[in-house]
């Protein structure tokens, strides 16, 4: 069968390029090696935050009496938040489902491996395309220290899929996916702990931000170790489980009834056989130029099998990106400018450049800083946890940084990030009306802070 695009793999990068690639017109193969939807849809992004909207409500039911609400009660039924989330996630692909067939996209329930340059093989069957996109997505990694391997260590999938909370959680890695499941769990009633091996936790995000994060989860009984090395896993007879990790030249235990690897994931190359095709890789990705091309031409990559951002809506921009590069077009989608979140509680957003960034990179910068705690708003939802700032560059005076922690933070992070792409002064979004009382205030506290 040949078609004018084949896609190998069906997560948002996937899908949605492949929804794109049809309504331009273009015949479209969609090669789905697991669940529409991919790793957000199904064992990430949407399920997690099914569990993070049940933990925020937990947490605020414990604090009804700050609302007034006396004599209050109730009960968690984790069975019940399990079966939400899934009838959340069956929802959403039945959607994609009916999308793609309403468009004439063929999707075959397999996954794709590379015969040549043109064809790859599924099934049995081969088929063959003008121009080919990876979208195989990523795996989780683990660290390969002792007890790696054991059955009690889970990864990001496997404890979505429990069906109990547990009593003690202990969590190898800080960064995004880790710091998501300690504010889950522990607003559930679990005892968490985190083990991070950097001197800060969310180690993309600004460090003044990732410390308050730390604050706050820390006064919320989280106990998080960062500049710690986990060096081995055991499980005792009585079924608890110990890591062993080193912090500030001393070993060190945690015991806990259960255990998260969440150490970040790597690309997906395996199984798709890149050397009949000619295409290079290596265990960091497959590389490609800005036009998603890798190095054999008429094949493209993108999302994050190329590494270069692991953000579900990076994938889908990358698509287009992709497909814009086969049809010969050009666009100003900027890669530089990306809005990111972390769904913790509170939750963080960032866009643009950290300070520590500006510094590496010799851009004298300025910055300007809120917090929510005079935000009427903010006092008002009872959220006054919470910090923004902002960076501009000191020459051009335009915005190149937004770091958010507080109440809507992936929101305001959005709004610098429209803000950015209109390089927008502090002169300009200080000129900017701001609807009262909004939390959107919080960020141009910030900008008028900045001097």
């Amino acid at each position: 069968m040949h078609s004018d695009i084949i896609i190998i793999g069906a997560g948002p990068g996937g899908y949605e390029t492949a929804l794109e690639a049809a309504h331009r017109g273009k015949s479209v193969t969609l090669f789905n090696g697991g669940a529409l939807g991919g790793t957000c849809l199904n064992e990430g992004c949407i399920p997690t935050k099914c569990l993070c909207r049940d933990s925020e409500m937990v947490m605020q039911f414990k604090e009804a009496d700050k609302f007034g609400i006396e004599d209050f009660t109730f009960a968690v039924d984790y069975g019940k938040i399990a079966a939400r989330k899934r009838e959340t996630t069956a929802q959403l692909r039945e959607g994609i489902a009916m999308m793609l067939k309403q468009t004439g996209v063929n999707v075959v329930d397999a996954m794709a491996s590379f015969k040549n340059a043109s064809t790859v093989v599924a099934g049995g069957e081969e088929y063959t395309a003008d121009d080919i996109i990876i979208a195989s997505g990523s795996v989780s990694k683990s660290l390969p220290i002792p007890g790696h391997d054991l059955e009690c260590v889970m990864d990001s999938t496997d404890i979505l899929n429990i069906e109990y909370i547990p009593a003690s959680l202990t969590i190898i890695g800080g960064g995004v996916i880790g710091m998501e499941f300690a504010s889950i769990f522990s607003g559930l009633g679990s005892k968490v702990t985190v083990i991070e091996f950097m001197k800060q936790i969310l180690p993309p995000f600004d460090s003044d931000i990732a410390k308050r994060l730390k604050q706050t989860l820390s006064k919320r009984g989280v106990d998080i170790i960062t500049g710690a090395a986990a060096k081995k896993i055991e499980r005792n007879d009585d079924g608890e489980i110990s890591v062993t990790y080193e912090s500030k030249g001393k070993e060190q235990t945690v015991v806990s009834t259960d255990l998260l690897m969440a150490v970040g994931r790597a690309p997906r190359v395996e199984g798709l056989n890149l050397e009949a095709a000619g295409v290079e890789y290596s265990p960091k990705g497959i590389p490609v130029d800005d036009g998603m091309r890798t190095n054999v031409e008429h094949i493209y990559a993108i999302g994050d099998v190329n590494a270069r951002m692991m953000l579900a809506h990076v994938a889908t921009f990358h698509g287009i990106r992709a497909l814009n590069s086969i049809d010969g077009k050009s666009d100003n989608i900027r890669f530089d400018v990306i809005p990111s979140a972390v769904f913790t509680q509170p939750e963080c957003g960032m866009a643009g450049m950290t300070e520590e960034e500006c510094k590496a990179k010799g851009i004298e910068s300025i910055t300007g800083k809120s917090f929510y705690r005079a935000n009427g708003k903010a006092l008002a939802m009872g959220e006054s946890e919470g910090l923004c700032k902002v960076i501009f560059d000191k020459v051009s005076r335009k915005l190149i940084g937004a770091h958010i922690m507080g109440a809507d933070a992936a929101l305001l992070a959005q709004e610098a990030v429209d803000f950015m792409n209109a390089g927008a002064t502090v002169e300009m979004i200080k000129e900017t009306i701001f609807g009262h009382p909004t939390l959107s205030e919080v960020l141009l506290s910030a900008v008028h802070a900045v001097k």
